[in-house]
């Protein structure tokens, strides 16, 4: 995979956040990039930070979602995102290698401002809000592609909530196609059956 074209997700992976998720990767994908998560490898023999670190290498754009800060059952908060976001910035800033000082990434919270509460060390940086409504999260994610990349040939964020929706209904017989039931698609899963049903209706 071209390191131009991925772009690293860095998010929940719980099913509250999947509606949230599933449109992210669908407009990563019909904007013609490719997306990346610690979801796509099973090595077990690799640990996930070192998955983490090797995706971040890998990819030249990140989005990332601060949004998830409640505490838990065990009432302490999860800090996995923000730790990601700091190891993607910190790879921007003091990467060895020359193509690393070109990364750039999109940072979500579900309401404008609220990192401030949590996280001021970015303060001054541009936060988006999807205010937990998937169709926010494709406009944002749209525009962020489009200004970043200065690519040409990306669909509107209308059309792509379109096609979105569209695929969305198409899902339950991709799947009984291909005999696997919705609730159990990987990510992998997931991905190539976004792939090939935008090949399908470009």
């Amino acid at each position: 995979m071209a390191y131009a074209d991925n772009v690293f997700i860095n998010c929940p992976f719980d099913e509250q956040y999947k509606p949230l998720f599933d449109a992210i990767v669908f407009t990563v994908f019909d904007a013609g990039f490719v997306a990346r998560c610690a979801l796509e490898i099973s090595d077990s023999a690799q640990n996930r930070l070192e998955k983490i670190m090797d995706l971040v290498l890998d990819s030249r754009y990140g989005i990332h979602d601060i949004s998830r800060t409640e505490l838990g059952k065990d009432k302490l908060p999860r800090f996995n995102m923000p730790f990601e976001l700091g190891l993607f910035v910190g790879c921007k800033k003091y990467g060895s290698h020359r193509i690393h000082r070109s990364k750039a990434c999109l940072i979500l919270d579900r309401d404008p401002y609220r990192y401030q509460k949590f996280l001021s060390d970015i303060a001054g940086q541009d936060i988006s809000s999807h205010n937990k409504r998937p169709k926010k999260a494709i406009l944002e994610v749209r525009n962020w592609l489009k200004t970043v990349s200065r690519r040409q040939n990306i669909p509107g964020g209308e059309e792509i909530w379109k096609r979105y929706r569209r695929f969305q209904k198409k899902l339950p017989d991709i799947c009984a196609e291909m005999r696997i039931g919705v609730h159990e698609l990987t990510f992998i899963d997931y991905m190539e059956f976004v792939s090939q049903w935008l090949k399908a209706n470009s």
